[in-house]
């Protein structure tokens, strides 16, 4: 393939411009905030276990306490019953002693009920106060993560705005070289990463390998409008002033 001398420096261009969308796309793809929007969102999700379970403690200390509860107003009501009764009086002396001792059995009762309330109430406050951090945990973690997506689609119009200025000037570019040259150029970008390299002092910019000397014997005898290739990498190489033949 035969292009003219600075129609192949011009493919230099051509690379530096899809060298910056490259780097472009890699920074697309390894935002920061792509790792701390992945981590927050693990943190969440343990955040929401634990909240479940801390939950379902609080509603059990719940029921239970509630069923205490029920208790407790049974044997109150058992024993406004017995107290009427025996205030009444009126009855035989054995059933009203018998009364006395349910009554003494009640308040017994009572109080047992109402400790075992005590005691569950106080669980019910450690397990509220579990649940309340786990909830402002999350609330700061979804807090973080707003943030976070913020910085990221910041910068995420950063690089498309970057990107966008970079198309504009490769098109032009693009459409001002042969169809042929950016043929095989695009095909070998497409393949390493690299289509074009300067040639240096005798060094292939795109492997970085020094040329042999028979190498060297060949490209010097190429005519200028050849379109060489590196034996290594397979890369243009754009000759100038400083390739060093």
């Amino acid at each position: 393939m035969k292009a003219d001398p600075k129609v192949q420096r011009r493919l230099l261009d051509l690379q530096a411009i899809d060298t910056a969308l490259a780097q472009l796309a890699h920074r697309r793809r390894s935002l920061p905030e792509r790792a701390e929007l992945e981590a927050l969102a693990r943190e969440l999700s343990a955040l929401e276990d634990e909240r479940v379970r801390a939950q379902v403690a609080v509603d059990d200390l719940d029921r239970d306490i509630a069923r205490l509860e029920k208790d407790v107003d049974q044997v109150r009501a058992r024993k406004s019953k017995d107290e009427a009764r025996l205030a009444a009086g009126g009855g035989p002396a054995r059933e009203l002693e018998a009364l006395q001792h349910e009554l003494v059995s009640l308040n017994r009762r009572q109080s047992d009920l109402e400790d075992a309330e005590l005691e569950l109430m106080e669980q019910r406050e450690t397990a509220q106060g579990v649940l309340d951090g786990i909830e402002r945990r999350m609330a700061e973690a979804r807090d973080r993560r707003a943030a976070t997506e913020q910085r990221r689609d910041a910068s995420l119009a950063e690089i498309g705005k970057e990107e966008e200025f970079k198309r504009s000037a490769r098109q032009p570019l693009v459409g001002d070289l042969p169809a042929d040259l950016v043929g095989l150029y695009d095909k070998i970008r497409e393949d390493t990463g690299l289509g074009a390299a300067l040639l240096t002092a005798g060094r292939c910019g795109g492997c970085r390998l020094e040329l042999s000397g028979a190498d060297l014997a060949r490209i010097r005898k190429a005519d200028p409008d050849e379109v060489v290739r590196c034996e290594e990498c397979r890369r243009i190489m754009v000759r100038t002033n400083e390739s060093g033949l």
